[in-house]
């Protein structure tokens, strides 16, 4: 999870509640009770953002100025509830490959107290109706408009892991103290929900390295009025931790009138629309991506050997990248619009894959290691065109392969972004419309380099 706010708001989602102007006029309230300080230059809406709420600058901002300071007490996570001191005895029991089980519980006890010290919080959010990620969608929406993009690959394995956390932890532990949580109220359902807002709005505070190493990332916390702002890849914003406060701050001069965006990271518009619920237009994300599936090279690989001893030598060599820790059974290449993401990896499985009996053979007894005088592995965009031609086939054949994936073409993608096709599309239908226009451009990017 990055450390900024959650979901941006794309043109063409959903308001995050049905509150409106006295939803937010409360929240503002509350904000002013819980030490949350607001800079007079800007003001919070529900109107003239890109999606939503949003935050816009009511005078003229130049780089470097204080947005909004919200007090650590003002965060709402496992530690801030009011049901703090169970969430502290049972912590072993709670643990999970997540690691948000305590937050989650810790909101399904807020959202549903009347009394809860937060409700002006969720107020912005009723009934989360505005969440529209793909884990909402029918299996068949999925798999006609996701299809090739990886998304359903991953809303597959986030579902199961709902459920298991939900049937294993979370119903034991809601069982077990039955003044606090009651099933029929806390139902997976809403437990899904939470899940999803979790994944768009929730904040983790970075560790040094040597600290992450050491204790494992932080748990996910809810910040008030920090989730407000709205993503872009070239935002203007971010939010900086201290031991008692965290502050947004601008990163550049923003205009009177102008959005103030935060920035959830490098995300590409596939981890976006699975994490966020929304994608950026063409050619808005930079930071988009595709993937090439490491077991899609080797099956292009596969397809090429003339023989039974060819493909047994490909294996051999696969075997050997796996070995080597380059490959995998789940893992993926990573293209972006300017160069290989996962370069190394890629240079190493191009080069084994394409090597003969006897190179792979004394390739082998040095354990992959080659002498410094040999060309340096890394596989830069501008060195594409230069690969040998038999690494230039197998990777075109790869990409080939992945376009294959889809069902659609480029020109189909095209077609649909014209201003009259497009203004009739469903909203998910022009999300999952971005993300895979981006993937394909950039693998058409690639493939000019290597045809």
């Amino acid at each position: 999870m990055a450390s900024a706010p959650k979901r941006p708001k794309a043109a063409g989602g959903g308001s995050r509640g049905e509150g409106g102007g006295d939803a937010l006029a409360a929240f503002l309230a509350w904000c002013g009770r819980a030490g949350v300080q607001l800079s007079p230059k800007v003001r919070l809406c529900g109107e003239g953002a890109v999606a939503g709420y949003g935050m816009l600058a009511a005078a003229d901002l130049d780089a470097g100025e204080l947005l909004v300071s919200i007090p650590r007490s003002a965060l709402l996570s496992q530690h801030t509830s009011a049901i703090q001191p169970l969430l502290q005895r049972a912590q072993e029991s709670l643990q999970s490959q997540s690691g948000w089980v305590p937050l989650l519980l810790a909101l399904l006890h807020e959202y549903t107290a009347h009394s809860s010290h937060w409700q002006p919080y969720f107020s912005l959010w009723q009934d989360f109706r505005s969440l529209d990620h793909p884990m909402f969608w029918s299996e068949e929406e999925r798999t006609r408009l996701l299809k090739g993009t990886g998304i359903p690959e991953a809303v597959e394995k986030d579902l199961a892991n709902i459920h298991l956390e939900y049937s294993s932890i979370i119903l034991p532990f809601m069982e077990a103290h039955p003044t606090i949580f009651d099933p029929k109220l806390h139902t997976l359902e809403l437990y899904k929900q939470l899940v999803a807002f979790v994944m768009a709005y929730s904040f983790q505070e970075p560790l040094e390295e040597e600290d992450e190493d050491e204790k494992g990332p932080n748990p996910p916390m809810m910040v008030p009025v920090a989730d407000i702002l709205n993503h872009v890849a070239n935002h203007n914003a971010n939010l900086e931790y201290s031991a008692h406060c965290l502050r947004m701050v601008t990163t550049q001069s923003v205009s009177k009138g102008q959005e103030i965006f935060n920035t959830y990271g490098q995300m590409a518009n596939w981890q976006l629309l699975h994490m966020y619920g929304f994608a950026e237009p063409y050619p808005g994300n930079t930071n988009d991506t595709a993937d090439v599936q490491m077991v899609t090279v080797r099956q292009a690989a596969l397809r090429r050997a003339g023989s039974a001893a060819q493909q047994r030598l490909v294996m051999e060599q696969w075997e050997f990248l796996c070995q080597l820790e380059m490959v995998g059974e789940e893992g993926a290449f990573v293209l972006g619009w300017e160069e290989v993401l996962t370069e190394e990896e890629l240079s190493a499985t191009l080069k084994v894959l394409c090597m003969s009996e006897e190179e792979f053979k004394a390739y082998k007894e040095q354990d992959g290691w080659e002498d410094d005088s040999e060309e340096n592995s890394t596989l830069s965009y501008e060195a594409l065109s230069r690969l040998q031609p038999l690494c230039k086939k197998l990777l075109c054949d790869s990409v080939l392969l992945t376009l294959e994936s889809y069902g659609s073409d480029l020109k189909a993608e095209q077609d649909l972004l014209s201003p009259e096709a497009y203004e009739k599309l469903s909203r998910r239908e022009q999300q999952a419309l971005h993300v895979r226009y981006g993937q394909k451009r950039i693998l058409h990017q690639v493939l000019e380099l290597v045809q």
